[in-house]
This record gives structure tokens, sequence and C-alpha cells, in this order.
């Protein structure tokens, strides 16, 4: 087992330390898989503050992971896919694609009301998942603690994290092409 370090951000207009029960929940659950809590907040229904915090993460080389909890439905406030996408320098098609194949086995259709999106940004990996306890467990159970466990096979993304950064330095830019 390889140990993480993760940062965990719940996004709501609602929620407090005090009642963030999905922020709670995931924290648990990356904790009992055996990784490390590095950060965690709350921050409102804002692209631009939930942007700040997520580009301070990806920032910080000793953040490996960030999850977040909230704001991928459709009303008008949910804004996490939009604020964490343009930082993706790869997005993880597959995690929102099987995140809504293994909810619609819960919840049926209407698991089309997930946003649920993961990407790669400067060598951080970014899981967004719906606000709902039922969502945190099923995106951290089926999909993403397999997927930071170095003993899954056939592959993971935690013995990928050493080589996600080939490259990012050495790309052409306006001036070196």
């Amino acid at each position: 087992m390889t140990s993480l370090t993760c940062a965990v951000l719940t996004i709501s207009d609602t929620r407090s330390e005090a009642d963030d029960s999905s922020g709670d929940l995931l924290v648990e659950l990356l904790m009992d898989a055996g990784h490390r809590l590095a950060s965690r907040a709350i921050e409102r229904d804002d692209i631009y503050r939930i942007r700040a915090t997520v580009s301070a993460w990806i920032a910080d080389e000793a953040i490996q992971v960030v999850l977040t909890t909230g704001g991928t439905g459709f009303t008008g406030r949910d804004s996490t896919p939009e604020a964490l996408t343009p930082l993706f320098d790869k997005t993880i098609d597959g995690f929102g694609e099987l995140f809504r194949q293994l909810s619609f086995e819960e919840i049926g259709s209407s698991t089309i009301q997930s946003r649920a999106v993961g990407g790669l940004a400067n060598g951080t990996l970014i899981f967004a998942l719906p606000g709902s306890g039922n969502a945190v467990r099923t995106g951290w159970e089926k999909i993403i603690k397999n997927q930071l466990d170095i003993d899954n096979r056939p592959c993971n993304f935690a013995e990928l994290i050493p080589r996600f950064k080939e490259g990012l330095t050495t790309r052409p830019n306006k001036e070196n092409r």
C-alpha cells in the first residue's frame, strides 16, 4: 500500500464544518484506506473560489489527489465542472462515464443529472463527486479507492503518479519552438 496525500473540498452554499457529512465521509474513507489528509476546505458554489482553492492545491507539490464533493448538478449555482475542467491538463473521461453507469444501478435514470468529472492538473489527480453521501460512497468504493491502490491490477493511477509530470516542464511555448 502506498499512502497518498489528499485534499478534500466540499462545495456547498449551505454546509459548514458542523454539518458537512459528505466531506466527513470522504475524509473517513480515504484515511481508512491508508491515505493522508493534507488539507480540507468548504467553498460556496462560486467558480472562482473553487478554482482558487483547487489551484493552490495543485500547485502544492505535496498534494497528489484532490477530491471534491458537491456542485455537480444542474441548478443555477452548481458550478464544479465549470470551475475544474479549465484547470485540467488531461480529462479522465472514463471516471464520469463509469460513475454514471454505477450510479444508474442505484438511482436509475436520475444519474443523468450527475456531472461527476475527473482530470489531471499539474500532476495532481482531481475527482469531483456529487454532494450526497451515497454518491461519495459509490465513487470512492467502486472507482477511486482502487485507482489509488498501488496493488490494484491490471493498473491504477497510484503507480503512475511519479510519471504524471513527465513533459510538463518541457512543453514548447512560443518562445522556444
